[in-house]
């Protein structure tokens, strides 16, 4: 009983972060007790004096372990690129979920759950709602473009300066604004959105903003506010994909005859969205100066640059085509394009800081744009398929009531939630200064992959009326962009493998990039802090993750009491146990972790499904726990947890490495299987998703929130909605003739075969026939899928046809 005592107070000083002082006191009344012989006092009590003693660990210990580590490559090697990446934005609320013990008084009371501004809620409801009104999806499809007068609107009403300072003619809009603005834009149109997202993601506008020198900033904001420049930014080549380090575009510093300073310019660009249109051309190149004519050496690094499209040598004209989405991508060229050395963002004082510029603004832009666009797509979906189910009809009843489609619409209803908490949660961290490049890459890599999924989902639901095209198809073009938004911005699986634990492991980690960095520098006392911190991290979760799993979370202190109580304790538990794990991998594999891709992979899906939980719990308590959005929050909550067992469980069973593979792969890994976080969301609480979808009411539009809705009753949307009401008011009526039948007053028939009788016998009244009667000519013509006559379907074919 001793021996547990005393195992139990061990575990207890870990779990409590206790100083190493204390460890010491422990372990002497440890040997008092059990009446240890004097020598091993002295064979414990001299390395813990050497412990205890900064300077003389540093001499004695510190020195040769950093000589060591050296030797073995246990601690990754970090290039020039990586090391700017690891640099740029911020770490954010990830920090905490790495830390193993986050502080949710920080996640409820510290972070901003963003508001708009009254000037920013009247252009959502005012030139916003009229661009989505004055744009024909279908048409946009058929015109290969915008048409002009949208092309004017968005210039003169500010939607290309939307992140650019009042102080240059733009809007000053925050990041939830803008994020809102792209997702009503992408509600109608995915071209329309994707034409207002380029030119306030990352490109000219938003590098003058934090890097331009005063005089770019006087001359280039004001007219890209005001849509008189229309920019694009170059960085992809058909040699630098997501290894954007292997730039060959090509600048050289040289003297022209006048003996002024002058760049030449070559290159080859791919995949640039808005080339063709641009009139103000941002590039990504390197720079050299063979004569060192700029006194800062001959290899200058990754510059950008912004450069007048009608620059003499630029070629453009040529377009991609993405999938048959009309927007223009284009792949350009410039060949000995000269300039003046002003084109450098920043001037020559920034030469070399283009790949900083790029990873910085990168690590915002990216919790914005893209999860603005899948999350207008999967509110789209929840919308339309709710509606959808209860109006199409198969086997006498509406098939929203078949088990069968309530199973995927739940998970597109649970996803419309889900994307729009973490949306606003990541918008508000952006809005209140942070730059969590961490973050950002887990909400594009989360969002882009959840809307696909979705669109799939909801094509199965809606059959033949999903693929087959034309104005009445709402689904079919959001099908063909989903992979648009997987490959840009940084390819799904690099961000999920590289990017999301990769960059994390190393930024996010209270010690790890300390270490890394004093033992680059060779910097003793600093790699000493670090280190004996990080062992003191290790055994504080370790000791954690203990106690987590042996009490399920219980043993979690949290500030919140309710029924969320629980799920604050399970995030609890589940951080305790990534951090560990996450050492276990670091202190395994040392450098070739970032190699191990696979697990990499599954760490980030378990670091993806606590950031999703987090925003979860924001949104929840944000919105005052509504009771009646519980079911589409625990829905949600008990995916996510799922998720993060499902990362947890790849990983127990993948550690390949000696020994502690075997015992993650054994027993830890069994334990945790069957002590696991969640089973996922339950058959009932799936129903009560489904039929919140199906519901006409306040629930149904606060899932659908912000997207446009039109008013036009032409308009394919509208007519379904009208369906989708009228559909619902003839249910009531048809549930009074099937009462009758039970009742053995009508036959046993259709009941829409039964009106007349139904109306004889008083059953029902002459309004009821007209609203059932009304409503069949709605849903008729809801579900009718579009059709052409040869000729105007071969219209688009080149040249008419064979």
């Amino acid at each position: 009983m001793s021996i547990i005592l005393y195992i139990t107070g061990l575990i207890c000083l870990g779990f409590f972060s206790a100083k190493f002082l204390y460890w010491i006191i422990w372990t002497a009344l440890g040997l008092a007790y059990w009446c240890a012989p004097t020598w091993l006092y002295f064979v414990l009590g001299i390395p813990a004096l050497v412990f205890l003693l900064p300077m003389l660990r540093q001499r004695i210990v510190t020195a040769p372990l950093m000589k060591m580590i050296k030797a073995m490559g246990l601690l990754p090697v970090i290039s020039k690129t990586e090391r700017e990446a690891l640099d740029a934005g911020t770490v954010w609320y990830e920090g905490e979920l790495f830390s193993g013990n986050p502080d949710f008084k920080r996640l409820i009371e510290e972070e901003k759950y963003p508001e708009l501004t009254d000037n920013e809620i009247s252009f959502l409801e005012g030139p916003a709602e009229e661009v989505c009104a004055m744009t024909d999806d279908w048409l946009v499809y058929q015109k290969r473009d915008l048409p002009p007068e949208v092309w004017s609107y968005l210039r003169n009403e500010g939607f290309f300066g939307m992140i650019i300072s009042k102080e240059y003619g733009g809007l000053e809009f925050s990041a939830t604004a803008i994020s809102a603005v792209i997702k009503k834009l992408s509600s109608r149109s995915i071209p329309l959105g994707i034409t207002a997202m380029l030119p306030n993601s990352l490109g000219p506008a938003e590098l003058l903003m934090h890097y331009g020198t005063p005089e770019q900033k006087e001359k280039l904001l004001p007219r890209l506010a005001a849509g008189k420049e229309i920019p694009c930014f170059a960085l992809t080549e058909p040699h630098a994909g997501s290894d954007a380090g292997s730039l060959r575009a090509r600048g050289e510093v040289f003297k022209d005859e006048g003996g002024e300073l002058k760049i030449r310019l070559d290159w080859e660009k791919r995949y640039i969205t808005l080339a063709s249109r641009a009139t103000l051309i941002g590039l990504a190149f390197k720079l050299f100066d063979p004569e060192n004519l700029l006194q800062r050496g001959t290899e200058l690094g990754i510059c950008c640059g912004l450069i007048p499209a009608e620059t003499p040598g630029i070629t453009t004209g040529r377009q991609h085509d993405p999938l048959n989405v009309p927007f223009f991508n284009c792949p350009f060229e410039g060949d000995n394009v000269v300039v003046g050395v002003d084109i450098l963002v920043g001037g020559p004082s920034r030469v070399g800081q283009g790949w900083r510029m790029l990873m910085e603004q990168l690590a915002a832009g990216r919790g914005i744009m893209l999860p603005a666009s899948a999350t207008a797509g999967t509110q789209m979906a929840a919308r339309f398929v709710g509606a959808y189910s209860m109006v199409r009809k198969q086997f006498g009843m509406s098939i929203g009531k078949f088990e069968g489609i309530e199973e995927p619409m739940a998970r597109i209803g649970g996803a419309a939630y889900t994307l729009e908490a973490t949306r606003r949660f990541t918008c508000g961290g952006l809005d209140g200064g942070a730059k969590p490049a961490v973050a950002s890459a887990i909400a594009k890599y989360n969002f882009t992959e959840i809307m696909r999924d979705v669109i799939n989902d909801a094509m199965d639901i809606c059959g033949g009326a999903g693929i087959s095209r034309g104005p009445r198809n709402l689904l079919a073009h959001a099908y063909f962009a989903a992979p648009i938004s997987i490959t840009v911005e940084g390819a799904n699986i690099l961000t999920r493998t590289l990017m999301v634990f990769g960059q994390g492991a190393i930024r996010c980690h209270p010690f790890a990039e300390n270490e890394i960095t004093a033992l680059e520098n060779g910097d003793v006392k600093h790699f000493d802090f670090a280190f004996f911190g990080h062992i003191r991290h290790i055994i504080t979760n370790l000791s954690r993750s203990l106690v987590m799993n042996i009490t399920r979370g219980h043993a979690a202190s949290v500030p919140f009491e309710g029924r969320l109580r629980r799920d604050y304790q399970k995030l609890s538990w589940a951080s305790s146990r990534f951090a560990i794990l996450a050492d276990v991998a670091m202190v395994s594999y040392g450098g070739d972790l970032k190699r191990k891709e696979m697990l990499t992979g599954r760490f980030s899906d378990a670091l993806s499904g606590m950031y999703i939980a987090s925003a979860l719990l924001r949104r929840f308590e944000a919105e005052g726990r509504n009771k009646e959005d519980y079911p589409l929050y625990r829905w949600s909550m008990e995916n996510a947890l799922h998720n993060i067992q499902k990362g947890f469980d790849g990983l127990y069973a993948n550690f390949d490495m000696p020994i502690v593979g075997a015992f993650l792969r054994g027993p830890i890994g069994f334990f945790a299987r069957i002590n696991g976080l969640s089973k996922g969301p339950s058959d009932k609480m799936t129903q009560r998703v489904a039929r919140i979808m199906q519901q006409q009411g306040d629930q149904r539009d606060r899932l659908t929130e912000g997207l446009y809705m039109p008013t036009n009753e032409n308009d394919a949307f509208a007519k379904l909605e009208m369906a989708y009401r009228a559909s619902l008011a003839a249910d009531k009526v048809a549930a009074r003739i099937k009462d009758a039948i039970r009742k053995g007053e009508l036959p046993r028939r259709a009941p829409i075969s039964l009106l007349d009788e139904a109306l004889g016998k008083g059953i029902i009244n002459e309004n009821d026939v007209a609203i059932v009667t009304r409503a069949e000519e709605l849903r008729t013509d809801a579900i009718t899928v579009d059709s052409f006559s040869e000729s105007e379907y071969l219209a688009t074919a080149l040249d008419g046809g064979w």
